[in-house]
């Protein structure tokens, strides 16, 4: 028999309907498991055990009543610690907001509560969620699950780890150019970030991101995953529940000449051919180049929203400064330093070189999408690396940049295309995944798809070992 914390939301919600165990039974089982975890991954920056505790007697009240609020009422969930929580701090990954504390949910967390899900903590980031993987002055480093002397990439990295080690069935994020979808593949779990506009945001964080940072979710499995982007999504644009329908996948197993891992590359050959016995069309691109442009500025974007955000500060409550008053940059990363340097330097003639580019890069995947349905390429160049250090520095041979693992996703970011990692099976003993990027608003068919795939290829009972 499986532990309850090894649970998805799915076998949850069943257990609470048949009453074979309540709300309360798994929030304590996920409770023990992180504090089993916790040690080992340091995947939580903040455990509200007494709030979660009261959620869930809530909840188990409901279900007893016959009254829940929906399938993931008593579902325990963790959000990643740059979402706001009313009565919870938000920390950022930074030392600069050290002490604050949210008077009020963010719109999509007080969605999870309207669903009647139960908040049990906030996990780690890397500073601002500017890096690709997760460690930073306030808390520390975190660690990958599968080997924790790995990282579990970033910037969702505490999320990812968390639900790879059974701390919870699902994770709260955020996807600022692959921040959900790479973790989630170095991790071995599922990986969803929405269409630009279905999850609506209001009273979190300033955005250095703008509107190209979307609010995700990560799970065990898709049909998890599926439901709480129903809670997130605005009424109007609630997904319908659809069968995978015959579709045309463009293969991009590299772009340009940026180098991948060889098992990657493998792995990658045997995922497209999956999907052409799973009765869809796979073409392979030779040569695929489409958003090289947009990967050498992508991150001049949140350099300058750092920037900006540093220059009104004082006016920020997160920041907790006095009129006039500067933050003390000394208290950050030196990463941050040097992107804060970058952004005060950088000219307006590049910012609008970036949107320019964001526009042709739109252009082009329309008429991309005219000759295929989904888009198919690895979730990242490589697996994952030493927990200490912020990015690999050789992929494949190759002396690689700080994004030259990420080279992937900041596409689907940057065009508002719906996007999702899932599971391709491990190398090396590590889990890596693969991506899937469909057509803005295509957020239904996407999630059929990677459920099709799921179904015949799952991946939800294996677990890590950790250490003892």
């Amino acid at each position: 028999m499986a532990e309850l914390w090894q649970f998805d939301a799915a076998a949850l919600s069943e257990g609470y309907r048949t009453k074979a165990f309540t709300p309360v039974d798994a929030l304590e089982a996920c409770l023990a498991r992180v504090a089993t975890c916790q040690p080992h991954l340091n995947a939580m920056a903040h455990i509200d055990d007494a709030g979660a505790r009261h959620a869930a007697d809530a909840s188990r009240q409901r279900w007893a009543d016959a009254q829940p609020l929906g399938p993931l009422d008593g579902v325990p969930v963790s959000l990643k610690d740059n979402l706001h929580a009313g009565g919870l701090p938000t920390g950022w990954g930074s030392r600069l907001l050290r002490g604050f504390v949210a008077s009020q949910d963010e719109l999509p967390v007080a969605r999870l509560r309207a669903a009647g899900m139960v908040i049990f903590g906030k996990t780690t980031l890397p500073e601002f969620a500017m890096q690709g993987h997760t460690g930073n002055l306030a808390t520390g480093i975190t660690r990958n699950p599968w080997n924790t002397a790995l990282t579990p990439g970033g910037s969702s990295g505490g999320a990812a780890a968390s639900v790879a080690a059974g701390c919870g069935p699902l994770a709260l994020a955020t996807d600022g150019g692959g921040s959900i979808r790479r973790p989630a593949s170095h991790c071995g779990v599922v990986g969803f970030k929405p269409s630009a506009g279905l999850v609506p945001r209001a009273g979190g964080l300033p955005e250095i991101f703008l509107g190209h940072e979307t609010v995700g979710a990560i799970g065990r499995t898709v049909r998890d995953v599926q439901h709480v982007v129903q809670v997130l999504a605005a009424p109007a644009n609630r997904l319908a529940a659809l069968d995978a329908a015959p579709a045309r996948i463009l293969f991009a197993p590299r772009f340009a000449a940026h180098p991948v891992d060889a098992g990657i590359a493998g792995q990658m050959a045997d995922v497209a051919r999956r999907f052409e016995a799973l009765g869809h069309r796979v073409d392979e691109a030779q040569g695929f180049d489409l958003s090289e442009p947009l990967n050498a500025m992508w991150s001049l974007l949140s350099c300058t929203g750092l920037a900006w955000m540093m220059g009104e500060a004082a006016h920020l409550p997160e920041f907790g400064l006095e009129p006039g008053q500067q933050p003390d940059m000394a208290q950050c990363t030196q990463a941050i330093q040097n992107n804060l340097r970058d952004g005060l330097a950088a000219e307006a003639t590049a910012l609008f070189k970036l949107l320019a580019c964001m526009q042709t890069l739109n252009h082009r995947l329309h008429a991309l999408f005219s000759t295929c349905d989904f888009i198919l390429t690895p979730a990242a160049a490589a697996l994952p690396w030493t927990a200490e250090e912020t990015h690999p520095t050789v992929i494949a041979g190759q002396t690689v940049g700080p994004r030259g693992h990420a080279v992937y996703t900041a596409f689907a970011n940057a065009a508002g295309l719906p996007a999702i990692a899932l599971p391709a099976g491990m190398l090396l003993g590590l889990p890596a995944g693969f991506h899937l990027v469909g057509r803005p608003g295509a957020d239904a068919q996407l999630l059929a798809l990677a459920l099709q795939y799921e179904q015949a290829h799952p991946w939800a009972s294996a677990w890590p070992a950790l250490p003892a």
